[in-house]
């Protein structure tokens, strides 16, 4: 029987797309490394970018698409990207992660958090060790796996992703204690894990060294070391100020913070140790110190090339065959099972550190029961880490490590909208009834009750003038930057008249 025109030629169709396809990657791969690379970060930036505009039709955050659009350039898809070049890259995880924990330290002010007092430092500190806690009997003690794998999975399950949680307040304008504490705890919650994980990878990497690998000088070294970037940290956020008093340009202010960044960095990797504890502290310093909170603004709109570089990447090294096999390398348990333990547990651990630190607190019940949730979506900070732990515990436990965060980010960030949604609604946060969103009184002065009509008009008043002003469309993010690429031109255009006039 002979196949129908249409079948023929759109298996013509598929058989020349796969041929398009495999020429594409023969092309990048024999090319010069020069050209190599640089079609390959275009590759990257460009698919990064495409898949973002899928992932915003169903209203998920812009890293989902970054991982997915790696997975689909990767080895395991169009294999678009050579091997060489993916490996080439490993330095991406240490520079996303420097600029993602030096923004972490803005939230260290001082007087924010004499503001907010110990409360939300509590909730938080019990929400993020108690997931970890959770992980860990899960992993070493069920599942029976390698103390090192278990620990710093454990350490990796206490961070949270801020992002989709903040996309939800911002479309529902919700409001409240419930936000507030909300707000604080995500702000937070990337800090605890941090030092979390600075202790754990210190513990995994003396168990892997023996029975001789538990001793004071091995578990005590990793200390020191940490307390010698934290300080570290300090002197080079001390040295930033330095280097940027008030009259410095915005823009110099820019490169002097992202080469401090990148030195920073370069004399970790010396010393073989973590950047982000030491960065996190140059961003406490700096802002504690300095009182400029537009250089973090300049850098959150700088950073996004890098950042997206750095997820697509993650998503190339994502070990899709590794977790579909029917069998795991970890002590013959299967990664998929290992990853769903993990992705239902850590959400039992983050209710039940939220539940049992509002409760010490003592705060009000709709936040004690309904926090937990908006608490779930996980991507950019445990991705950095995973990405960190694969090179640092190498072989098929790291590069297990990393598939089993990337996979777990990916569904966390396809409920975490949702749950993050419910939680407002249940806490009472939002309404989508007028009367709730403005509140007006109902009676006259003089005790008479008003009409539907003058309440309607009341409360469309009251939604306005709540409303923010419409002076401009950017955020404040891209206004900073453009403020210092204005002070730039300006200065160029000076110094050209300058030198005109001289003529």
């Amino acid at each position: 029987m002979q196949n129908a025109p249409g079948c023929d030629t759109l298996y013509k169709i598929h058989v020349k797309s796969e041929v398009n396809v495999t020429e594409l990657s023969s092309l990048i791969a024999n090319t010069s490394p020069v050209a190599g690379v640089i079609i390959s970060i275009a590759l990257m930036l460009f698919s990064g970018f495409a898949m973002t505009r899928l992932t915003k039709l169903a209203r998920l955050p812009n890293v989902t698409g970054y991982i997915l659009a790696g997975i689909l350039i990767g080895p395991y898809v169009l294999n678009l990207v050579p091997q060489r070049i993916i490996g080439g890259t490993d330095f991406l995880s240490d520079i996303a992660l420097a600029f993602i924990a030096f923004s972490t330290g803005e939230f260290f002010k001082l007087s924010v958090l004499k503001k907010s007092g110990m409360k939300v430092v509590w909730i938080t500190i019990f929400e993020a060790v108690l997931a970890s806690v959770f992980i860990f009997i899960l992993t070493f003690f069920v599942l029976r796996l390698d103390l090192a794998f278990s620990i710093v999975l454990a350490a990796l399950a206490s961070a949270t992703a801020p992002a989709s949680t903040m996309m939800t307040i911002r479309q529902t304008g919700a409001k409240g204690d419930f936000v507030d504490t909300l707000l604080q705890v995500v702000a937070l919650d990337d800090v605890v894990g941090l030092v979390l994980y600075s202790v754990a990878i210190s513990v995994a990497l003396a168990s892997l060294s023996g029975a001789s690998g538990f001793s004071l000088e091995t578990l005590g070294r990793p200390v020191l070391l940490n307390l010698l970037v934290l300080l570290l940290g300090s002197v080079f956020g001390l040295f930033m100020k330095l280097l940027m008093p008030q009259k410095r340009s915005k823009d110099n202010k820019l490169i002097i913070s992202v080469a401090l960044l990148f030195a920073f960095c370069g004399v970790c990797a010396l010393l073989d140790i973590s950047p982000l504890l030491g960065c996190m502290m140059m961003g406490t310093v700096y802002t504690n110190i300095a009182d400029d909170d537009k250089l973090f603004k300049q850098l959150n709109y700088f950073s996004p090339p890098i950042l997206l570089l750095f997820f697509v990447r993650s998503g190339m090294s994502f070990q899709l065959d590794a977790l579909v096999s029917s069998s795991g390398d970890l002590n013959g348990v299967p990664l998929l099972v290992i990853g769903v333990s993990y992705f239902l547990v850590r959400i039992l651990g983050k209710y039940a550190g939220a539940w049992l630190g509002c409760g010490l607190v003592k705060k009000d019940k709709l936040v004690r029961n309904y926090l937990g949730l908006a608490l779930i979506p996980q991507a950019g900070v445990a991705i950095g880490l995973a990405a960190l732990s694969a090179r640092t515990l190498g072989g098929t436990m790291g590069s297990d490590l990393q598939t089993i965060i990337l996979a777990s980010s990916v569904l966390y960030e396809l409920i975490g909208p949702g749950c993050a949604k419910l939680a407002l609604y249940l806490s009472k946060s939002y309404s989508t009834k007028l009367e709730d969103v403005a509140v007006v009184a109902e009676v006259t002065e003089t005790g008479e009750r008003k009409s539907d009509v003058q309440l309607l008009i009341e409360r469309i008043r009251k939604i306005q003038q709540e409303l923010p002003a419409l002076s401009s469309d950017m955020s404040e993010e891209e206004a900073a930057f453009t403020e210092a690429a204005e002070e730039q031109l300006a200065q160029t255009q000076a110094q050209r008249r300058y030198f005109y006039l001289r003529r």
